[in-house]
């Protein structure tokens, strides 16, 4: 149950960095509010998981988790350049996670 945790904690921080950017230094209300939910919400559910998993694989796999939902919806969003070593370096970023999940 803490790796499911873990990995929508991961994707809660993705909502929150996008809300961050779209509430214009916290000056629009919704994004702002959207912002403040995400984080509270993932930050818990790192937290949770840290109860159980170690704490390096933890932040890892959050942040991991995180940055490449972040990237990959700029990229789609068309707010980030599309290129192959950016899809090649975001496949090898889940690879890592999914590595140190089953190292785990």
């Amino acid at each position: 149950m803490a790796w499911v945790v873990l990995v929508l904690s991961g994707v809660l921080e993705s909502v929150w960095a996008v809300a961050l950017g779209r509430s214009e230094g916290f000056s629009r209300l919704v994004p702002s509010l959207v912002f403040a939910v995400g984080l509270v919400l993932s930050m818990g559910g790192l937290a949770y998981a840290m109860r159980t998993l170690p704490l390096g694989t933890s932040y890892a796999v959050w942040v991991g988790v995180g940055a490449s939902l972040t990237v990959t919806y700029g990229m789609v969003a068309g707010d980030e350049t599309v290129s192959l070593v950016k899809v090649l370096l975001l496949v090898g970023l889940v690879g890592c996670i999914v590595g140190l999940k089953l190292a785990h």
